[in-house]
């Protein structure tokens, strides 16, 4: 591929991460998702000193650069196409289309994958691409009469277990015990909290309903491990034979949330001069449906061995943490875990485990923060990094990123 065909990402935001039913409990997916768009557009036509074509504000025929697709990954939503609305909603042109993909909670990176890939394949136009959810307004689903939390993972046949019970397989095949999740869990929140504090979040975030801030990282969570230990498991349901004993609670898992993220990217020949992340490479593999949380793992290696890298080259990792026992699970296989310890790389602000899952945003969530941790912290030209997210019915999804300045 030549090299002015590199999709190169200029810009990336997010809202804050909320959840479930508290402060943006009434912004529907499209209206969290459209300020983010906007937002991109904005930071991306200043970034490559451009005017960017099918803005609302543009209507410009000179504009240097136009807006190609809006791509947004969403799973729990209102159906139809939730990246059209945001589009629209966001004031872009109504020539823009939008598309809308659902992978679960690998649909955010997906949906910069499919972005970037259009560029590869000729597209010279600027693409908005990332995820939304709204967990607190999706609808309830009807089959038969009868309501349902969510649509199968897996067909009648093969293993579709909830991910509660998942994280909890993982945790016994893999022997992770609870103290080493809870101890995962509030390292996630001990790092969010100290990158909260140090602003590290504030350039990407966008205010929502003059909501600012993540709701979930807790400056507590250390004093907190001992009440950890009196949580009970959360996870309903059998697991390898047994309803009691389990070691995954609502201390070492995410929260539900609510939020959006995107990017803005271009190929590198309309970069100019402005720096950010070259999409690489990446990879998605399919893996066995009873054990879905392990997928990143396929995934990651899949894409190391095809670009002659491996774990070194890399200089940082954002993982979607939904649980710390599959979490640790991938970490530990991908070797990212020594001797009890996290390698520092990794989710080194905190990941989801402290400021929650929207599942169809947290992949681009990931991209969000590596694209603030080695772009707008100025790690030099070259730097690698990964998002990875796996997915429920049994697959992962990984990304390779490169800065460029």
């Amino acid at each position: 591929m030549p090299d002015e065909r590199m999709p190169v990402i200029v810009a990336a935001r997010r809202t804050p991460i909320t959840t479930k039913g508290a402060r943006l409990a009434r912004i529907t997916a499209e209206q969290l998702a459209a300020p983010v768009l906007r937002a991109c557009a904005e930071d991306a036509g200043r970034a490559i000193g451009s005017r960017i074509g099918g803005t609302q504000s543009d209507g410009d025929p000179s504009a240097h650069l136009s807006i190609g697709d809006v791509v947004l990954g969403n799973c729990m939503g209102p159906g139809g196409n939730v990246a059209r609305l945001a589009a629209l909603a966001a004031g872009i042109d109504v020539a823009v289309p939008g598309m809308t993909l659902d992978r679960q909670c690998g649909s955010g990176l997906s949906a910069i994958i499919a972005a970037g890939d259009a560029i590869r394949a000729g597209d010279d136009r600027l693409q908005l691409a990332g995820g939304v959810e709204s967990a607190s307004t999706a609808p309830t689903r009807l089959a038969d009469g009868i309501a349902y939390a969510r649509a199968a993972f897996a067909p009648t046949g093969f293993p579709d277990p909830e991910m509660g019970p998942a994280a909890q397989a993982l945790a016994l095949v893999h022997g992770i015990d609870r103290g080493s999740q809870d101890a995962y869990a509030a390292r996630s929140h001990r790092l969010a909290v100290g990158a909260q504090r140090l602003g590290r979040f504030d350039r990407e975030i966008v205010e929502v309903d003059g909501v600012r801030r993540d709701d979930g990282p807790r400056a507590s969570m250390p004093a907190m491990m001992g009440r950890f230990r009196a949580l009970y498991p959360a996870a309903s349901g059998e697991v390898d034979g047994t309803v009691d004993g389990g070691t995954v609670t609502a201390g070492n898992s995410c929260r539900i949330s609510d939020g959006a993220a995107a990017v803005a990217i271009v190929p590198a020949d309309a970069r100019g001069a402005a720096p950010g992340l070259a999409l690489l490479a990446h990879a998605t593999v399919g893996c066995d449906p009873a054990l879905p949380g392990i997928g990143p793992v396929a995934a990651v290696a899949r894409m190391l061995e095809e670009r002659a890298l491996n774990l070194a080259d890399i200089g940082a990792f954002e993982i979607v943490e939904a649980f710390a026992a599959q979490t640790l699970a991938v970490l530990q296989l991908l070797g990212l875990v020594r001797d009890g310890a996290v390698d520092p790389r990794v989710c080194a602000d905190g990941g989801a485990l402290a400021l929650g899952h929207p599942w169809g945003a947290s992949g681009a969530v990931g991209v969000v923060r590596l694209f603030s941790r080695l772009v707008r912290g100025d790690a030099p030209a070259g730097t690698l990094g990964i998002a990875t997210a796996a997915i429920g019915g049994g697959m992962g999804v990984a990304a390779l990123f490169e800065v460029v300045r």
